[in-house]
């Protein structure tokens, strides 16, 4: 990495994009000391003050903007198409290994920041051990170490069972002495074999139990949500954030409800509806590029038009909630490392959400500014201003105009050191 020296670092950018919500900037000199940002100011200003104790990165061809901001991985499951119980055979050094690996993915693709959402024993916090040490290469990390779940609950091989008010304040308790950065409880069954994704894992008290200990240690909450019931459950306990929101009746058909939306909307709780995931997005690009050069089978063809139909009731039912004035409060989240979502690609479920019917510039302030609110760390990243850490990334093109700019990154820099 690059200024490893600790030297004034003055990016020049051709283009800025601050995420603070005005227009696009152009001819801009950003200089970084100790990983901070210092000053933003027009080239033209900075030029006659540079020296040789300075570094020099000219990124005049292209857009500088914050670092991009996952609120969901698991680092530790490579999402190459295996089942949870396929992946979670693998012993825990392989899945420190397969980590690493996912780590660097996603830095390369612009994504500087995470939320590390579950992983068996001490996987996730080997891993920002590991980072935080300079062993490996990665976004910074927010750690939940363990997800807590029910007997037979989805996620139950990473090993954090708690049924019961008194388990579960245990479970939290036990976590956060290992240094956790925020509880995950699972308050629906998922993806996991004999669990119910329909039906809520948890009850309201239950998961008031785990909110209670988290916040008397000034922890945040995140509830893994498909079921409408577990969604209920989550907004009356007070979780901080809901995954999924999937709106899942018993037989696990998507219902969008408006009285459901209307509670999210007066609770303010934020909202990651991992759109990639949901709609199995990838395959889907797959077969629409098999498509259009003509190599698509009859078989593909048919499915291709099934993930369409699903994609679209998932969309509409994100749309709706749009109607409740909850744009702000929703967050992208890749899900990545679960069955076929690899790394790299935060990128999709921008695309997804202007799909959706965000602007472009409202898509990207999903994954900067606001993302850095929902996961508490607003004070620290999440927009180019002084004070800020200098989490950045360079883009060929301005994505606040066409959001597949984020899927073209030039450079990477992590606290103004560059990575790539």
């Amino acid at each position: 990495m690059a200024n490893c020296n600790n030297k004034i670092l003055i990016i020049q950018a051709g283009h800025l994009v601050d995420g603070l919500g005005g227009p696009t900037k152009t001819d801009q000199a950003i200089t970084i000391e100790n990983g901070r940002i210092q000053s933003i100011d027009p080239i033209k200003l900075v030029e006659n003050r540079l020296s040789p104790e300075m570094d020099v990165v000219d990124l005049s061809d292209y857009c500088v903007v914050p670092g991009l901001i996952d609120a969901h991985t698991h680092l530790s499951l490579p999402g190459d198409g295996r089942t949870y119980e396929e992946m979670f055979s693998e012993s825990d050094e392989m899945m420190v290994l397969s980590g690493a690996m996912n780590m660097r993915r996603h830095l390369i693709a612009g994504i500087t920041a995470i939320r590390e959402h579950g992983a068996r024993n001490r996987v996730g916090f080997t891993l920002k051990e590991g980072l935080s040490r300079g062993y490996i290469a990665g976004p910074r990390m927010l750690v939940s170490g363990r997800p807590i779940t029910c007997t037979g609950g989805h996620f139950h091989f990473c090993n954090e069972i708690a049924d019961g008010e008194e388990e579960i304040r245990k479970s939290v308790r036990r976590l956060i002495h290992e240094k956790a950065d925020y509880i995950k409880i699972m308050a629906s069954g998922g993806g996991t074999a004999g669990t119910f994704p329909g039906r809520a894992s948890y009850s309201k008290s239950e998961l008031q139990a785990a909110v209670h200990e988290a916040h008397h240690f000034q922890r945040l909450t995140v509830a893994h949500c498909r079921a409408k019931e577990s969604m209920v459950n989550a907004i009356e306990a007070g979780i901080d954030l809901m995954e999924h929101a999937e709106f899942l009746d018993p037989d696990e058909q998507c219902r969008f409800d408006p009285k459901i939306a209307e509670m999210m909307a007066e609770s303010d709780i934020w909202i990651s509806p991992t759109l990639q995931t949901l709609t199995r997005y990838p395959r889907m690009r797959l077969f629409r590029n098999k498509l259009k050069d003509g190599s698509i089978s009859p078989g593909e063809e048919k499915e291709l038009n099934r993930l369409e139909e699903l994609a679209e009731n998932r969309l509409d039912i994100v749309r709706r909630m749009l109607d409740y004035g909850m744009l702000e409060r929703i967050v992208p989240g890749t899900d990545s490392g679960v069955p076929g979502i690899s790394f790299g690609h935060l990128d999709y479920d921008l695309e997804l959400l202007v799909r959706v019917g965000f602007t472009p510039s409202q898509a990207f302030a999903a994954a900067t500014r606001i993302s850095a609110e929902a996961i508490g760390q607003a004070k620290e990243i999440g927009v180019i201003e002084p004070g800020k850490i200098a989490d950045l990334i360079a883009l060929d093109g301005d994505p606040t105009i066409d959001i597949s700019a984020v899927s073209r990154v030039k450079a990477v820099f992590i606290g103004g050191e560059q990575f790539r």
